[in-house]
């Protein structure tokens, strides 16, 4: 097969040629390639399938039937591999749930699914986080309500298996009452509110075990500045840590719950605006590591109630691609080849896998994505319903 006329898109920039492809391998880039299967890409970006680490099934139920549609999903959005987060229901914490939902993986026809194992038991004791690394499960998860002995053993664990442990720094006594972020809007409103002190105590405390361990950490959808502060100045110093932060957190702000939207209520709370322009910056200054699209899908039964007992989360897998390209490419905050970098290449490598180049002798994992197509988003548990969103996935690769 030949791509034809494409603009080839990777980490390493963007360039026109086409692309044959053998067997579901790269075999050769170059001009006026010639097969008898050609599809011509009309100027569209050739580049590498994204990767979201954060991803959570149709009202956190692991069951076949949702991995599948998440699967299929993916694909729509230009996402060709996620990692399902580990506190579903039941939640991934034990080797029964883990063969369970490995079953589901089987036949699926869209993204690639990893799982990650959760580190802690509903009663917050210790997961067999070894056996769990051993049966397949490919990184451990922990929220920080971890008392600090347990959270030790995790990291010792890490550190055992080398592997990076995903992280959501929260406290537990801070969270529990609250249900957007602590400020004018949520006092507006009469709702409890979160204060962002509750993610950067635990991003402090964290970092000081990867330190002490010299593990490997990836610091899950990140909402407050100073997080991503402490985060930087860890690096600095040599800490193996890294910072998430999701599309919406980085456009939307708390003034979206005004009305009181339950599609803005997300977890962790969206940021007030003064934050957003902050968080903005630290994508600009290459302080923000992995993106994601924090895709947490609730029935209507959940979500069309009052704001207070509203599910957590919003829909955004399918419309992925256009979302990150009219929103931070079209808008000047990152080229095509940074956006790679942040939805390929690094959370590839937080999972020990390599990703983000488009070369000769790798086996294709890609997408045609046409930019100048529009449409308007038609979903009501997205927080950009009825808004122009620019690009379409046009084809997959892999």
């Amino acid at each position: 097969m030949i791509i034809s006329n494409a603009t080839v898109c990777d980490v390493n920039g963007e360039y026109k040629a086409d692309i044959r492809i053998e067997d579901s391998v790269i075999t050769e880039i170059g001009t006026g390639l010639e097969g008898s299967e050609v599809t011509d890409a009309k100027g569209a970006y050739f580049m590498p399938l994204l990767i979201d680490t954060n991803v959570r099934l149709p009202d956190s139920v692991l069951n076949s039937k949702n991995i599948k549609t998440i699967s299929q999903e993916a694909h729509m959005g230009g996402v060709g591999h996620i990692v399902l987060n580990a506190d579903s229901k039941p939640a991934i914490d034990n080797e029964v749930v883990l063969e369970f939902a490995q079953n589901g993986l089987h036949n699926l026809d869209g993204a690639k699914i990893d799982l990650m194992l959760n580190s802690l038991k509903e009663d917050t004791t210790l997961s067999n986080i070894a056996i769990l690394l051993k049966s397949g499960a490919i990184v451990p998860y922990m929220s920080t309500i971890a008392k600090n002995d347990v959270a030790i053993k995790i990291a010792e664990y890490a550190k055992m298996y080398g592997v990076t442990l995903f992280c959501k720094a929260e406290d537990n006594s801070l969270i529990n009452s609250g249900v957007m972020l602590d400020g004018d809007v949520s006092s507006k409103l009469g709702l409890a509110g979160i204060p962002d002190l509750s993610e950067v105590l635990h991003v402090s405390r964290m970092i000081e075990i990867a330190r002490h361990f010299n593990i490997k950490i990836l610091f899950k959808s990140i909402a407050s500045p100073r997080s991503i502060s402490l985060i930087t100045k860890a690096k600095e110093d040599g800490v193996d840590v890294r910072c998430e932060v999701s599309i919406h957190h980085l456009t939307n702000s708390d003034e979206a719950c005004e009305g009181f939207n339950t599609t803005a209520k997300l977890d962790p709370p969206l940021a007030s605006a003064s934050d957003v322009e902050l968080l903005v910056n630290a994508l600009k200054n290459n302080e923000i590591d992995v993106l994601t699209t924090l895709h947490q899908p609730s029935s209507p039964l959940n979500k069309e109630v009052a704001f207070f007992d509203a599910d957590y989360g919003c829909e955004a897998l399918s419309d992925a691609m256009p979302l990150y390209y009219t929103k931070l490419v079209k808008t000047g905050l990152l080229s095509m080849s940074d956006l790679v970098r942040l939805t390929s290449q690094n959370p590839a490598r937080t999972i020990g896998q390599e990703a983000g180049e488009i070369k000769v002798g790798s086996p294709v994992s890609a997408f045609l994505f046409n930019p100048d197509c529009t449409k308007v988003v038609d979903n009501e548990q997205s927080l950009y319903n009825s808004q122009e969103l620019s690009g379409e996935v046009v084809k997959i690769f892999n």
